[in-house]
């Protein structure tokens, strides 16, 4: 299939490794310029280059935190100086710490909000002119599958991501007589390195080896494994393309199976 999307502008946060990259390698695989944003200019600047290499779409990225409170305005301007505008906004983000709902204080959740949501949300604001004045764009935001079966022991996580479902689904009705869609896309159990993190968290928590912990989680998918990134990728390039401009206001999960509710 052929995605439309080559020579199409793409910001892709939180991508200098895991999902953010998997998503940043998937659209320029199909010919889109991508704009890498994230804390390591080494690890930033390699990605491009093994990108580059491949000799489809251009890579080219930017540092950028999104706890920063200029971190808009960064964006903002590497867009226009980097890009020279935008088609596609894929909003990632990384995850807060594990925890219980007991153990959300305040200054965790104002901490967290910050980042997870509120920065989403301006930087969306800041770029959706530009979209509507030429009649096509594509905001794509990575979320997790805890906002439909929260998960245990990531209270801030189904909390905050939870939060951005009310958000996005508003925006995709306002925007999409614009030729913009909004969508959400929610990765299960994708083995990146996040997910070593989480898991190490909860063989220390419970006591268990981290061995144990992976083989109960891999049981309790039907799909008898880990996802990989570029098959979560593959749907999050899809949502960006031309073939996807009446898929607007869903939440896509790739998630092999795991979660049970309809």
């Amino acid at each position: 299939m052929d995605l439309g999307i080559s020579g199409k502008r793409a910001l892709v946060l939180a991508s200098s490794r895991g999902l953010g990259l998997g998503i940043a390698r998937a659209l320029a695989a199909e010919g889109a310029n991508v704009l890498l944003v994230g804390r390591s200019g080494d690890r930033l600047a390699e990605n491009c280059k093994v990108i580059n290499a491949e000799g489809k779409g251009k890579a080219d990225w930017v540092w950028g935190d999104l706890s920063e409170l200029n971190f808009v305005e960064t964006m903002t301007t590497a867009v226009k100086e980097k890009l020279g505008g935008i088609d596609i906004l894929v909003n990632n983000t990384g995850g807060p710490t594990p925890g219980t709902s007991e153990e959300m204080t305040a200054d965790k959740l104002d901490t967290f909000f910050q980042s997870m949501v509120l920065r989403v949300i301006t930087l969306t604001n800041a770029l959706l002119p530009q979209m509507k004045e030429q009649g096509w764009g594509r905001i794509l935001t990575v979320a997790s599958s805890g906002v439909f079966e929260p998960i245990p022991n990531l209270a801030l996580s189904n909390t905050l991501r939870s939060a951005l479902v009310g958000w996005n689904k508003t925006l995709a009705v306002e925007v999409a007589g614009h030729g913009i869609t909004a969508n959400m896309l929610l990765p299960g159990r994708i083995h990146t390195d996040r997910i070593d993190e989480l898991d190490g968290a909860n063989a220390k928590r419970t006591g268990k080896s981290l061995e144990e912990i992976r083989a109960a989680s891999v049981k309790s998918i039907p799909a008898g494994r880990l996802g990989k990134v570029e098959e979560f990728a593959a749907a999050g390039a899809f949502l960006c393309s031309v073939p996807a401009s009446y898929v607007t206001g869903t939440m896509l999960r790739v998630d092999g199976g795991a979660s049970r509710s309809i």
